[in-house]
C-alpha cells in the first residue's frame, strides 16, 4: 500500500497543480475582463461599475437567481457566471462583447430567462450572463399599429402598454406573461393568436441588433439573410438583438375563452381521438388546445385521465356555441362553459390568476399555478391522427409514479400556419401538421435530487410517442430546447453533430441559418450547446 501511495502523489500532484493554474487562469481573465470594461468607459466609471456583478457582491445572488424560472439550474453544483452584466445602453453591451472576446470568455444572453435547459444562464466553460433586465423600454403607435420593444421586456409588460392605448389591438404572444421577448421572438414564438395571425417572429418588421463586432445594426443594415435568421432561429447564435419592432394585430371588442374537462369515465378517448380531425381545420378565430394529465376520479377517488379543452375565440360565446355545436358536439360545450371578455383580460384566464387584476401583468416575479419550479419538456409535431390505441399507452405512462407529474399537450395547428411558407422565417412547422404535442415533467424544488427519475420517464414517454410522430427528421420546437435531441461538444461547433438537432428544429432551413452564422460570426465567439457553427460543408 505505501508504494501504490507514493506512485500515486505524482499524479495528485500533477492535478493539483494543474486545477490550481486553471484557477488562476479563471482569476486573471476575470479581472482582466472587469478592467476592459471600466477602461472603456473610463469617463463613465462609477455608472459602468453599477452594472456589473461578480460572485463577492452581495447582489449577484439575487440578480442571478431573479430570472431562473427552472430550478433544475439552480443548485449548488450548477456552474455560474464569473460575472453578471446588466447594461443601461448599447454602450454597455458592445463593450461587453469587446471585453468577453478578448479574454476569452462566453457571453450567455438572457431576457427572461425561461430557456428550457437553461442556456441563457448556464455554460460549462467560464462565461459572463448580458442580463437585459433594464432593455425594457416598450413604444406604441396605435396609428401605424406597431410597437418597439425592447428586448429584456416580457410579455407581459407588452400586453400591459398595448391596453393602455387600445382595447383592439393585440400582440400574438405567448400564454405565460413573464416570458421575456427575446426569447420568445427569437425561437419563433406561439399563442392563443397563432393560427389567425401566425407566430410573433411573423409579424416582425425590424430589429436593433448588435453584432460580434459590436457594430449596431437595423433591418436594413443587417440585411435580409441576418434579419430572416433572428426571426425564428433561436438565441444566442447570431449577436445580441436590443429590441424588436412588431405590428400589432386587430382584436374584436369582447372575445370567448373556456377551459372544459372530460375524464376517462366522460368518454374522454374517443373525444380526444376526434379532436384530432376537427381542431385543425376549425376557423382561424378560434384557438384549440387539450392538456392531458392524471387526477382523482370524482366517481370512485382512484386516478384517472383528465383532458381539459382550452380554447380562446376571437368573437361572442353565442357564434363560438354555434361553432362547436355543428364542428365538434362530441365535446358538449355548453353557455355556462363560456365566459366572454377581453382580450387582454383572457391573458389573465390563461395564467390562471382569476382573482387579479390587470396589474399582473407586470409582476415579473410572480410565479404561474401552471409551472412548478423544476421541470423537463420535450416537443413532437403530428401529422397524421393517432390510433385510439395509441393514447392507452399514453394514459399508462401518466399513470406510473414518476409520471404523476407529468402532462401532455396537444395544440392544434392549421389556419393562418397553413398559409405562411415553410421559408418564409427559420420555423419550418407549417402545413402539414396537424397539431404539437408538448410533454412535461414537473417536481418541487427540494425534489431535485431525485431529477433524473423524472427525466427517465419523460424520456420513456418520448420513446414510446415515436411510432406516431413526425420521422425523417423526427421534429421539435426550438423554444422548447431540449438537449436530448442532439447538442455539440466540448465547446466546439460541428456542422455533423449540428446538423443532429438543427434539422430537428429547422428542417431545410438549418442550412441558411449555417450560412449566415457564418457569415455574420465567422470565428463562432457567440456558440452554446446548441449554437450554429461557422462552417459551410
Amino acid at each position: 500500500m505505501k508504494s501504490l501511495y507514493y506512485s500515486m502523489t505524482p499524479l495528485f500532484l500533477f492535478v493539483v497543480l494543474i486545477f490550481s493554474l486553471s484557477l488562476a487562469t479563471l482569476a486573471e481573465n476575470h479581472e482582466d475582463f472587469l478592467r476592459c470594461l471600466t477602461s472603456l468607459h473610463s469617463d463613465d466609471s462609477f455608472s459602468i461599475s453599477k452594472v456589473f456583478y461578480t460572485q463577492i457582491n452581495s447582489s449577484y445572488s439575487a440578480i442571478l437567481e431573479s430570472s431562473i424560472k427552472n430550478l433544475r439550474f439552480s443548485t449548488p453544483t450548477t456552474p455560474k457566471p464569473l460575472v453578471i452584466v446588466t447594461p443601461l445602453n448599447a454602450s454597455h453591451v458592445q463593450s461587453t462583447i469587446r471585453c468577453a472576446r478578448k479574454h476569452g470568455l462566453q457571453i450567455r444572453t438572457r431576457s427572461g430567462g425561461h430557456d428550457f435547459e437553461g442556456l441563457s444562464y448556464v455554460s460549462e466553460v467560464p462565461f459572463v450572463i448580458v442580463d437585459l433586465l433594464h432593455f425594457r423600454s416598450i413604444y406604441i403607435d396605435v396609428e401605424n399599429r406597431v410597437a418597439w420593444v425592447q428586448t429584456g421586456a416580457t410579455v407581459g409588460e407588452l400586453y400591459y402598454r398595448i391596453a393602455e392605448k387600445s382595447r383592439t389591438l393585440a400582440f400574438p404572444g405567448s400564454f405565460g406573461h413573464t416570458v421575456g421577448v427575446g426569447g420568445f421572438i427569437s425561437g419563433g414564438g406561439y399563442g392563443s393568436l397563432f393560427r389567425k395571425y401566425g407566430l410573433a417572429a411573423d409579424n416582425i418588421i425590424d430589429a436593433q441588433f448588435i453584432d460580434v463586432n459590436g457594430r449596431i445594426l437595423d433591418r436594413k443594415s443587417m440585411g435580409e439573410d441576418l434579419f430572416w435568421a433572428i426571426r425564428g432561429g433561436g438565441g444566442g447564435s447570431f449577436g445580441i438583438v436590443l429590441s424588436w419592432k412588431t405590428k400589432l394585430v386587430p382584436v374584436p371588442e369582447t372575445v370567448t375563452v373556456f377551459s372544459v374537462g372530460r375524464t376517462l369515465e366522460q368518454n374522454a378517448t374517443k373525444i380526444l381521438h376526434r379532436w384530432q380531425y376537427v381542431a385543425p381545420n376549425f376557423p382561424d378565430d378560434l384557438y384549440s388546445g387539450v392538456l392531458i394529465s392524471t387526477t382523482n376520479s370524482s366517481q370512485h377517488g382512484n386516478m384517472t385521465i383528465q383532458t381539459i379543452y382550452n380554447s380562446l375565440f376571437l368573437g361572442s360565446a353565442n357564434e363560438l356555441l354555434q361553432l362547436m355545436q355543428k364542428r365538434f358536439p362530441e365535446l358538449g360545450l355548453v353557455r355556462e362553459d363560456c365566459i366572454e371578455t377581453s382580450w387582454i383580460e383572457s391573458t389573465i384566464f390563461w395564467g390562471q390568476f382569476p382573482n387579479e387584476t390587470l396589474d399582473v401583468l407586470l409582476d415579473r416575479s410572480i410565479a404561474s399555478p401552471i409551472f412548478s419550479p423544476s421541470f423537463k419538456s420535450k416537443s413532437d409535431y403530428v401529422k397524421k391522427p393517432l390510433p385510439e390505441i395509441a393514447f392507452q399507452g399514453i394514459w399508462n405512462q401518466l399513470f406510473e409514479e414518476d409520471g404523476r407529474t407529468g402532462s401532455v399537450n396537444f395544440i392544434a395547428y392549421g389556419g393562418k400556419m397553413d398559409e405562411i411558407p415553410e421559408t418564409a422565417t427559420p420555423f419550418p412547422h407549417r402545413i402539414g401538421n396537424l397539431f404539437k404535442i408538448n410533454y412535461n415533467v414537473r417536481w418541487q424544488e427540494e425534489d431535485n435530487m431525485n431529477s433524473q427519475r423524472y427525466i427517465s420517464w419523460i424520456r420513456r414517454l418520448y420513446a414510446y410517442m415515436s411510432p406516431f410522430v413526425s420521422k425523417s427528421p423526427r421534429q421539435a420546437y426550438v423554444n422548447y430546447r431540449d438537449l436530448d435531441i442532439g447538442m455539440n461538444s466540448d465547446g466546439n461547433t460541428s456542422y455533423k453533430q449540428a446538423s443532429v438537432w438543427g434539422r430537428k428544429y429547422f428542417e431545410k432551413n438549418f442550412e441558411r441559418l449555417v450560412y449566415v452564422k457564418t457569415k455574420i460570426d465567422p470565428e463562432n465567439f457567440f456558440k452554446h450547446e446548441q449554437s450554429f457553427p461557422a462552417i459551410f460543408p
